[in-house]
């Protein structure tokens, strides 16, 4: 069974067909990587899986459950989370308190609760698992300074943060490298690795083309709200319907 199955998925606005009759699906354990030239309807895909859309058709599963249409809160709970393409952070308080924040859906304490530890078990708890997060991260010895004093590229590393801190089983980047300079985009796909290795499926909207190819198992590329192609980044690479998608035809 796989983590995802988008089954003959639809999405309009008005008269306008963002996505149409679209279908793939994301293995367990894999890094999939979902492009297209700008306009193709990557981010309503997200947002459908993700449920800040309705489909207007078709249907999304999760480990084999109808999770399309469901509230974010109860598909995130289910074990989807998604990091968005600007950087979500609260920029006024420190990295360890964003990352606490972040095992609120987890613990399912009150938010007061999990900043302040008046509920001491479950606080105890989410303090030791930010702090592992953070560690796994490489973002321990930031802890107590404020994310809006972080360099962009930590700023993106603790929107990653966040994101484990409510314990995905599948985790949808987006645009998890734009503004980073190279140093830091290859430090960001090093940390995609070592949390897929910890058992999280991944799947990606990216333009940085380099990182897609260098760091997803398989591709699909959509165009026009529609599947264009799937393969290995090798195929996708030389793929003439592809090139032509995103480089005019000659």
């Amino acid at each position: 069974m796989p983590v995802l199955h988008v089954d003959q998925l639809s999405k309009n606005f008005g008269g306008l067909a963002a996505v149409r009759n679209l279908s793939f699906q994301v293995e367990a354990g894999e890094i999939r990587g979902l492009i297209g030239p700008n306009g193709a309807g990557k981010t309503t895909i997200f947002n459908l899986i993700s449920g800040y859309y309705r489909p207007s058709a078709g249907r999304i599963l999760y480990r084999g459950e109808v999770i399309s249409g469901l509230k974010t809160s109860r598909i995130a709970a289910r074990g989807v989370v998604r990091t968005f393409q600007q950087t979500t952070l609260f920029e006024p308080m420190t990295v360890f308190e964003n990352v606490l924040v972040g095992r609120h859906l987890q613990t399912r304490a009150g938010l007061f609760e999990a900043l302040t530890g008046a509920d001491r078990r479950r606080g105890q708890a989410a303090a030791q698992r930010a702090i592992e997060i953070l560690e796994f991260l490489g973002l321990a010895e930031r802890r107590d300074e404020t994310a809006m004093s972080l360099p962009h590229g930590l700023q993106k590393t603790l929107g990653l943060a966040i994101a484990l801190a409510a314990e995905p089983k599948l985790l949808l980047l987006d645009e998890p490298f734009a503004g980073m300079n190279p140093e830091e985009t290859r430090g960001m796909m090093e940390l995609v690795r070592r949390v897929r290795d910890r058992g999280v499926t991944i799947l990606l909207v990216e333009h940085d083309m380099q990182a897609v190819m260098g760091l997803c198992d398989r591709i699909s590329v959509v165009s026009f709200g529609e599947m264009l192609a799937e393969g290995r980044p090798a195929e996708i690479r030389a793929d003439a319907n592809v090139i032509e998608a995103y480089l005019g035809s000659a």
